[in-house]
């Protein structure tokens, strides 16, 4: 089993940052991606960033030139920096850990509690 824990959601102004981690334990060894998503009440969740053991990432369009997803293998960490926040951006965020194929289609078997991100006009 894995079991991935967030941390570093909170309450901020538009324009402020924010960074979340999420740490991954358990049975890891078949997990080679890991990714941040969203969720506002009433939508689907939504792809933030994700990023591969091998440093390959791929962000949505909301996030690119404003959020950074990074990992440390020895830590076992996936982090997202988010600059430049608006308050669209407001949404419980879920780290989420999988496999990569090798066609590079990502596949999330495993996700976390969420962790609220919140940023007021």
């Amino acid at each position: 089993q894995v079991q991935l824990v967030e941390s570093g959601g909170g309450l901020v102004q538009a324009g402020g940052s924010l960074r979340l981690s999420c740490t991954v334990s358990g049975s890891i060894f078949s997990i080679n991606a890991m990714g941040w998503y969203r969720q506002t009440p009433g939508k689907q969740r939504e792809l933030v960033a994700t990023i591969t053991s091998g440093g390959s990432t791929i962000y949505a369009d909301s996030a690119k030139g404003r959020f950074t997803i990074s990992r440390d293998n020895a830590k076992n960490t996936v982090s997202l920096q988010m600059t430049s926040l608006k308050p669209e951006d407001t949404a419980a965020y879920y780290c989420a850990a999988g496999r990569s194929d090798q066609r590079g289609s990502l596949y999330f078997d495993y996700w976390g509690q969420g962790t609220q991100v919140t940023v007021s006009s």
